[in-house]
């Protein structure tokens, strides 16, 4: 396997994930194409995006997301790493992503159910302020004063 435009110790990763996952360099079809999108003649004027095929899964990947060759020929492999992880029906790191996140809107769901539900049985949409928030004790009235039912 070549080394591409990254670190030695992401270069070994890939590697061992790739033998990992039983992919070998043989079993990839890859192409340069042209790229497509923001970057100008830089983009336009060279080969820069990698298409890349698992030839026994028939998984494709297109990357174009450097101006470098080298650096999208190795990001084109680890997301077919992860796409051949994901077939394999192992929990990928965007699977487990995906289960904190639902994991916490429940955990909301249920204390914003649980915060309104006492609050159920008041005729009120929402629960009184805490005391002494936004309310004033009555004043008394002076001496000579009187109240105003008196008053009238």
């Amino acid at each position: 396997m070549a080394d591409f435009a990254v670190s030695e110790e992401k270069n070994r990763w890939l590697k061992t994930r790739m033998e990992l996952l039983g992919v070998s360099e043989a079993d990839l079809e890859e192409r340069f194409v042209h790229a497509s999108g923001r970057g100008g003649q830089h983009v336009n004027k060279g080969s820069s995006c990698v298409y890349l095929k698992h030839l026994p899964s028939g998984l494709e990947v297109k990357c174009m997301e450097s101006r470098s060759q080298s650096l999208n020929r190795f990001l084109a492999r680890r997301y077919l790493l992860e796409k051949v992880e994901a077939l394999s029906g192992a929990l990928t790191k965007k699977d487990i992503a995906a289960e904190k996140l639902r994991r916490q809107k429940a955990r909301r769901k249920r204390r914003s159910g649980a915060k309104y539900a006492a609050a159920a049985g008041e005729t009120h949409p929402h629960p009184p302020p805490p005391k002494g928030y936004g309310v004033q004790a009555p004043v008394p009235p002076l001496e000579g004063e009187g109240t105003q039912d008196e008053l009238s």
